[in-house]
Protein backbone atom coordinates (compact mmCIF):
# COMPACT_ATOMS: atom_id res chain seq x y z
CA UNK A 1 0.00 0.00 0.00
CA UNK A 2 1.65 3.19 -0.92
CA UNK A 3 0.82 6.57 0.26
CA UNK A 4 1.30 9.39 -1.07
CA UNK A 5 3.41 12.74 0.65
CA UNK A 6 2.56 16.49 0.10
CA UNK A 7 5.61 18.86 0.90
CA UNK A 8 4.96 20.77 3.88
CA UNK A 9 5.38 23.99 2.29
CA UNK A 10 3.81 24.37 -1.40
CA UNK A 11 5.45 26.09 -3.62
CA UNK A 12 3.90 29.59 -4.97
CA UNK A 13 1.90 29.10 -7.65
CA UNK A 14 3.39 32.08 -10.07
CA UNK A 15 7.07 33.27 -10.01
CA UNK A 16 7.68 37.00 -8.83
CA UNK A 17 9.07 38.94 -11.24
CA UNK A 18 11.49 41.55 -10.28
CA UNK A 19 12.45 44.54 -12.51
CA UNK A 20 16.41 43.85 -14.22
CA UNK A 21 18.56 46.84 -12.59
CA UNK A 22 21.44 45.51 -14.48
CA UNK A 23 20.06 46.25 -17.81
CA UNK A 24 18.69 49.88 -16.76
CA UNK A 25 22.28 50.55 -15.07
CA UNK A 26 24.16 49.23 -18.59
CA UNK A 27 22.28 51.80 -20.75
CA UNK A 28 22.97 54.69 -18.75
CA UNK A 29 26.28 53.67 -18.63
CA UNK A 30 26.73 53.64 -22.23
CA UNK A 31 24.76 56.80 -22.47
CA UNK A 32 27.32 58.38 -20.01
CA UNK A 33 30.38 56.71 -22.04
CA UNK A 34 29.14 58.22 -25.47
CA UNK A 35 28.69 61.52 -23.43
CA UNK A 36 32.32 61.61 -22.19
CA UNK A 37 33.47 60.31 -25.64
CA UNK A 38 31.45 62.68 -27.84
CA UNK A 39 33.33 65.94 -25.25
CA UNK A 40 36.69 64.42 -26.18
CA UNK A 41 36.40 64.74 -29.70
CA UNK A 42 35.23 67.77 -30.13
CA UNK A 43 38.39 69.10 -30.12
CA UNK A 44 39.58 66.63 -32.57
CA UNK A 45 36.61 67.78 -34.50
CA UNK A 46 37.16 71.28 -34.52
CA UNK A 47 40.84 70.67 -35.92
CA UNK A 48 39.86 68.81 -38.66
CA UNK A 49 37.19 71.51 -39.26
CA UNK A 50 39.60 74.43 -39.72
CA UNK A 51 41.79 72.61 -41.16
CA UNK A 52 39.63 71.73 -44.11
CA UNK A 53 38.66 75.45 -44.71
CA UNK A 54 40.20 77.64 -47.33
CA UNK A 55 43.19 80.63 -46.05
CA UNK A 56 42.52 84.39 -45.45
CA UNK A 57 42.37 85.90 -49.44
CA UNK A 58 42.37 82.65 -51.09
CA UNK A 59 39.01 83.07 -52.68
CA UNK A 60 37.92 80.15 -51.78
CA UNK A 61 35.19 79.19 -50.29
CA UNK A 62 33.38 75.47 -48.46
CA UNK A 63 35.64 72.93 -47.65
CA UNK A 64 38.99 72.25 -49.57
CA UNK A 65 42.51 70.98 -49.17
CA UNK A 66 43.88 74.24 -50.30
CA UNK A 67 45.49 74.69 -46.49
CA UNK A 68 46.89 71.61 -46.11
CA UNK A 69 48.51 71.81 -49.57
CA UNK A 70 49.53 75.01 -48.25
CA UNK A 71 51.51 73.82 -45.64
CA UNK A 72 52.89 70.59 -46.91
CA UNK A 73 54.57 73.18 -49.82
CA UNK A 74 55.04 76.54 -48.71
CA UNK A 75 55.56 76.02 -45.04
CA UNK A 76 59.02 74.76 -43.48
CA UNK A 77 56.12 71.93 -42.00
CA UNK A 78 57.77 68.87 -43.35
CA UNK A 79 60.86 69.84 -42.06
CA UNK A 80 59.67 70.43 -38.47
CA UNK A 81 57.64 66.97 -38.67
CA UNK A 82 61.49 64.96 -39.51
CA UNK A 83 62.93 66.83 -36.86
CA UNK A 84 59.95 65.99 -34.61
CA UNK A 85 60.10 62.13 -35.71
CA UNK A 86 64.27 61.78 -35.61
CA UNK A 87 63.68 63.42 -32.12
CA UNK A 88 61.22 61.34 -30.78
CA UNK A 89 62.13 57.92 -32.39
CA UNK A 90 65.62 58.35 -31.46
CA UNK A 91 64.65 58.93 -27.49
CA UNK A 92 62.13 56.44 -27.30
CA UNK A 93 64.91 53.94 -28.84
CA UNK A 94 67.60 55.07 -26.34
CA UNK A 95 64.65 55.14 -23.07
CA UNK A 96 63.86 52.00 -23.67
CA UNK A 97 67.43 50.27 -24.44
CA UNK A 98 68.25 51.83 -20.89
CA UNK A 99 64.86 51.28 -19.18
CA UNK A 100 64.63 47.69 -19.46
CA UNK A 101 68.02 47.05 -17.39
CA UNK A 102 67.17 49.30 -15.00
CA UNK A 103 63.93 48.01 -14.38
CA UNK A 104 64.96 44.61 -13.89
CA UNK A 105 67.55 45.39 -11.01
CA UNK A 106 64.64 47.40 -9.72
CA UNK A 107 62.16 44.43 -9.88
CA UNK A 108 64.49 41.49 -9.06
CA UNK A 109 66.78 43.60 -6.43
CA UNK A 110 66.44 43.48 -2.69
CA UNK A 111 69.49 45.59 -1.65
CA UNK A 112 70.05 48.59 0.14
CA UNK A 113 71.13 50.01 -2.61
CA UNK A 114 68.81 49.13 -5.12
CA UNK A 115 66.06 50.41 -2.36
CA UNK A 116 68.15 54.21 -2.12
CA UNK A 117 68.22 54.10 -6.30
CA UNK A 118 64.10 53.69 -6.32
CA UNK A 119 63.68 56.23 -3.80
CA UNK A 120 66.00 58.50 -5.82
CA UNK A 121 63.77 58.18 -8.86
CA UNK A 122 60.97 59.01 -7.05
CA UNK A 123 62.64 62.11 -5.84
CA UNK A 124 63.85 63.60 -9.38
CA UNK A 125 60.71 62.59 -11.19
CA UNK A 126 59.15 65.34 -8.61
CA UNK A 127 60.88 68.21 -9.75
CA UNK A 128 59.76 69.95 -13.10
CA UNK A 129 61.35 70.65 -16.23
CA UNK A 130 61.71 74.25 -15.90
CA UNK A 131 63.84 73.78 -12.92
CA UNK A 132 66.49 72.02 -15.05
CA UNK A 133 66.67 74.04 -18.15
CA UNK A 134 68.61 77.13 -17.11
CA UNK A 135 71.20 74.95 -15.78
CA UNK A 136 71.22 72.83 -18.61
CA UNK A 137 71.10 75.57 -21.28
CA UNK A 138 74.39 76.83 -19.60
CA UNK A 139 75.77 73.40 -20.02
CA UNK A 140 74.70 72.67 -23.33
CA UNK A 141 76.20 75.88 -24.75
CA UNK A 142 79.57 75.10 -23.45
CA UNK A 143 78.65 71.59 -25.42
CA UNK A 144 77.84 73.02 -28.27
CA UNK A 145 74.46 70.76 -28.06
CA UNK A 146 72.43 73.60 -28.08
CA UNK A 147 70.05 74.03 -31.48
CA UNK A 148 71.31 70.66 -32.24
CA UNK A 149 68.92 67.38 -32.28
CA UNK A 150 71.47 65.55 -29.91
CA UNK A 151 70.48 67.72 -27.44
CA UNK A 152 66.62 67.62 -27.53
CA UNK A 153 67.66 63.59 -27.41
CA UNK A 154 69.30 63.89 -24.11
CA UNK A 155 67.29 66.11 -22.02
CA UNK A 156 63.96 63.84 -23.42
CA UNK A 157 65.41 60.59 -22.24
CA UNK A 158 66.80 61.99 -18.86
CA UNK A 159 63.18 63.77 -18.53
CA UNK A 160 61.49 60.12 -18.75
CA UNK A 161 63.69 57.93 -17.54
CA UNK A 162 62.21 57.82 -14.12
CA UNK A 163 58.92 56.76 -15.12
CA UNK A 164 60.47 54.23 -17.97
CA UNK A 165 62.09 52.39 -14.99
CA UNK A 166 59.15 52.61 -12.86
CA UNK A 167 56.62 51.43 -15.83
CA UNK A 168 59.37 48.72 -16.87
CA UNK A 169 59.65 47.37 -13.08
CA UNK A 170 56.12 47.50 -12.71
CA UNK A 171 55.34 44.82 -15.40
CA UNK A 172 58.42 42.74 -14.34
CA UNK A 173 57.28 41.93 -11.30
CA UNK A 174 54.11 40.02 -12.82
CA UNK A 175 56.49 37.79 -14.43
CA UNK A 176 57.14 34.89 -12.00
CA UNK A 177 60.77 34.66 -10.66
CA UNK A 178 60.52 30.62 -11.68
CA UNK A 179 60.60 31.24 -15.04
CA UNK A 180 63.97 32.46 -15.01
CA UNK A 181 64.94 29.52 -12.25
CA UNK A 182 64.46 27.44 -14.90
CA UNK A 183 66.18 28.79 -17.82
CA UNK A 184 69.31 29.28 -15.35
CA UNK A 185 68.97 25.54 -14.63
CA UNK A 186 68.75 24.54 -18.58
CA UNK A 187 72.32 26.68 -18.59
CA UNK A 188 70.94 30.23 -19.35
CA UNK A 189 72.80 33.18 -18.07
CA UNK A 190 71.78 35.99 -15.81
CA UNK A 191 71.52 38.45 -19.13
CA UNK A 192 70.30 35.15 -21.28
CA UNK A 193 67.40 34.63 -18.85
CA UNK A 194 66.92 38.55 -18.71
CA UNK A 195 66.96 38.84 -22.60
CA UNK A 196 65.23 35.37 -23.59
CA UNK A 197 62.41 35.52 -20.93
CA UNK A 198 61.84 38.11 -18.77
CA UNK A 199 61.95 40.90 -22.11
CA UNK A 200 60.46 38.12 -24.39
CA UNK A 201 57.00 38.03 -22.10
CA UNK A 202 57.37 42.18 -21.55
CA UNK A 203 56.28 42.85 -24.72
CA UNK A 204 53.18 45.26 -23.35
CA UNK A 205 55.13 46.89 -21.12
CA UNK A 206 58.01 47.49 -23.50
CA UNK A 207 55.71 49.18 -25.95
CA UNK A 208 53.48 51.10 -22.77
CA UNK A 209 56.93 52.24 -21.70
CA UNK A 210 57.84 53.37 -25.59
CA UNK A 211 54.53 55.49 -25.83
CA UNK A 212 55.16 57.29 -23.18
CA UNK A 213 59.25 57.99 -23.62
CA UNK A 214 57.49 59.13 -27.84
CA UNK A 215 54.49 61.10 -26.04
CA UNK A 216 57.05 62.92 -24.16
CA UNK A 217 59.44 64.02 -26.70
CA UNK A 218 56.50 64.59 -29.52
CA UNK A 219 54.53 66.93 -27.35
CA UNK A 220 57.42 69.02 -25.81
CA UNK A 221 57.29 72.48 -26.45
CA UNK A 222 59.22 74.17 -23.27
CA UNK A 223 62.64 72.34 -23.69
CA UNK A 224 62.59 73.13 -27.39
CA UNK A 225 61.64 76.68 -27.79
CA UNK A 226 64.38 77.26 -25.17
CA UNK A 227 66.78 75.29 -26.69
CA UNK A 228 66.39 75.47 -30.74
CA UNK A 229 67.79 78.57 -32.50
CA UNK A 230 67.23 78.62 -36.05
CA UNK A 231 63.86 77.55 -37.86
CA UNK A 232 65.51 74.31 -39.60
CA UNK A 233 65.88 72.97 -36.49
CA UNK A 234 62.35 73.70 -35.50
CA UNK A 235 60.21 70.41 -33.78
CA UNK A 236 56.36 70.84 -34.71
CA UNK A 237 55.16 72.14 -31.53
CA UNK A 238 57.58 75.31 -31.91
CA UNK A 239 57.06 75.87 -35.66
CA UNK A 240 53.38 75.74 -35.02
CA UNK A 241 53.84 79.07 -32.89
CA UNK A 242 55.76 80.77 -36.38
CA UNK A 243 52.21 81.16 -37.49
CA UNK A 244 50.61 83.51 -35.02
CA UNK A 245 50.63 87.19 -35.89
CA UNK A 246 50.85 89.53 -33.72
CA UNK A 247 47.41 91.13 -34.64
CA UNK A 248 45.81 88.54 -36.48
CA UNK A 249 45.78 84.76 -36.86
CA UNK A 250 44.82 82.64 -40.08
CA UNK A 251 43.72 79.44 -37.95
CA UNK A 252 43.62 77.77 -41.12
CA UNK A 253 47.37 76.90 -41.29
CA UNK A 254 47.24 76.47 -37.60
CA UNK A 255 45.18 73.62 -37.63
CA UNK A 256 46.55 72.15 -40.76
CA UNK A 257 49.90 72.08 -38.92
CA UNK A 258 48.16 70.62 -35.69
CA UNK A 259 46.41 67.97 -37.27
CA UNK A 260 49.60 66.99 -39.21
CA UNK A 261 50.85 66.72 -35.38
CA UNK A 262 48.52 64.48 -34.32
CA UNK A 263 48.95 62.20 -36.72
CA UNK A 264 51.84 60.12 -35.75
CA UNK A 265 50.23 59.73 -32.77
CA UNK A 266 47.02 58.16 -33.70
CA UNK A 267 49.60 55.98 -35.95
CA UNK A 268 51.16 54.35 -33.44
CA UNK A 269 48.47 53.68 -31.13
CA UNK A 270 46.16 52.33 -33.72
CA UNK A 271 49.17 50.35 -35.07
CA UNK A 272 50.76 48.95 -31.55
CA UNK A 273 47.05 48.59 -29.85
CA UNK A 274 46.50 45.11 -31.27
CA UNK A 275 49.85 44.15 -28.81
CA UNK A 276 48.80 45.08 -26.09
CA UNK A 277 47.71 41.59 -24.11
CA UNK A 278 48.71 40.21 -20.99
CA UNK A 279 48.02 36.44 -22.43
CA UNK A 280 51.51 35.97 -23.30
CA UNK A 281 52.78 34.32 -19.99
CA UNK A 282 49.66 32.24 -19.64
CA UNK A 283 50.88 29.32 -20.99
CA UNK A 284 54.53 29.63 -18.98
CA UNK A 285 52.41 29.57 -16.05
CA UNK A 286 50.78 26.06 -16.59
CA UNK A 287 51.67 23.32 -13.92
CA UNK A 288 52.08 26.29 -11.11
Amino acid sequence: MSTATTPRHAAPSTLEVRPDRRGTTRWWGLALYTVITAVVLIPLVAVVVLALRPRQGSGLSGYTLETIGYVLTQTQSIIWLENSLLVSLASTVVAVVVAAPAGYVLSRGRSKAVSGYSLLLFIVQGFPVVVFVIPLFILFARLNLVDTPAGLIIIYVAASMSVACWMMAAYFDSIPVTLEEAAWIDGCSLFGGFVRVVLRNSLPGVLSTAIFTFLVAWNDYLVAVVFLRSTINYTLPVGLQTFFQQNATDWGPVMATALLMMLPPIIVFAALNRFFSVGGIGGSLAGR
